[in-house]
């Protein structure tokens, strides 16, 4: 085979490669108009090289920020470097639709790119070329897997029945509460709340009713709160808030709204109307307590109180 005939067969295989790689090769002249435009790029545009050719960038594709891209490409210009773009900073620079059936829950194909410079025989920048990667594949797992991670973290602090806050957390976040009112002026009141007889509506009508009846009342706590208030299911049947910079009558109205809203609502269990109440227990935080539990005890006094003298009410601790 001759050296022409060598030369010949180079470029062929470089034509075809340059066609079938994977790969999208877009190489722009300075005014942005298309030139070069391969196969992976017509694949997924659907427009030829014939149809793209001389065509101004920006009206071709108007999905692409132009005063950004320019940005982007006026160093590779100037200084003659390399530049790049990731996924992470912006999905795409060309909008395709993406087909790939793993990633199929991803709309579009999430690209990273390269661009470089090309110049002539005098050293001169006359194109740019950019080679398009196709990083959807890993762009969606890295999305899932951070999106299952803040479940994870959501699902560690949340209470799977009631979704209100799981006690562990709920504690956290009282304390911190606490630490800020021992610096700082501010009013702050917990309150602590319980089912009455609970037991009797699991002895008489199941877990099943009983676990109904958590739920419905986390519902009525959670309508009733306003958007800095912090609640938490405390334990079993009892339920805890945080009512931040609030005084001990705001709380007070605050419980007895909420333990009216229990007393007027009928549970609907296998055809049957279950009503429940509530006993509400109030203690404003002072600055003798020593640590957040002695806040909890003195919430927890108040409510047993309601609940030695009827139950079905309100009562705020009063300090010996």
């Amino acid at each position: 085979m001759s050296q022409a005939q060598v030369e010949v067969s180079e470029i062929h295989w470089l034509m075809d490669m340059f066609q079938t790689v994977d790969v999208g090769l877009v190489v722009l002249n300075c005014d942005y108009r298309i030139q070069v435009w391969n196969g992976f790029m017509e694949n997924h545009s659907g427009l030829t090289p014939r149809q793209v050719r001389d065509r101004y960038l920006f009206d071709l594709f108007s999905e692409i920020d132009e005063d950004w891209l320019r940005r982007k490409c006026d160093p590779v210009v100037l200084l003659k470097n390399r530049a790049f773009t990731i996924w992470e900073q912006r999905p795409y620079i060309f909008k395709f639709r993406n087909y790939r059936p793993i990633t199929g829950s991803a709309e579009y194909m999430y690209q990273n790119s390269t661009i470089f410079p090309l110049t002539d025989a005098r050293g001169q920048v006359t194109h740019l070329c950019f080679l398009i990667y196709d990083v959807t594949d890993v762009a969606v797992s890295r999305i899932e897997l951070e999106s299952m991670n803040g479940r994870l973290k959501q699902l560690s602090k949340t209470d799977f029945l009631t979704q209100l806050f799981n006690r562990g957390h709920w504690e956290e976040n009282l304390i911190q509460e606490f630490n800020r009112l021992q610096r700082y002026s501010h009013q702050s009141t917990l309150l602590m709340c319980d089912i009455d007889h609970f037991k009797r509506v699991n002895d008489t009508y199941g877990h099943s009713a009983g676990d109904l009846v958590i739920q419905h009342i986390a519902d009525a706590v959670r309508k009733n709160l306003r958007a800095t208030d912090i609640a938490g299911r405390y334990g079993g049947e009892e339920y805890a808030v945080l009512l931040v910079d609030t005084s001990l009558d705001q709380a007070a109205y605050f419980a007895e709204r909420l333990r009216k809203s229990v007393e007027q609502m009928s549970i609907e269990y296998n055809g049957q109307l279950l009503k429940v109440t509530l006993s509400l227990g109030l203690a404003e935080h002072n600055k003798q307590m020593k640590d957040h539990r002695q806040w909890i005890e003195a919430s927890d006094k108040a409510l047993y109180n309601s609940k030695g003298n009827g139950r079905n009410q309100v009562t705020c601790y009063q300090a010996e």
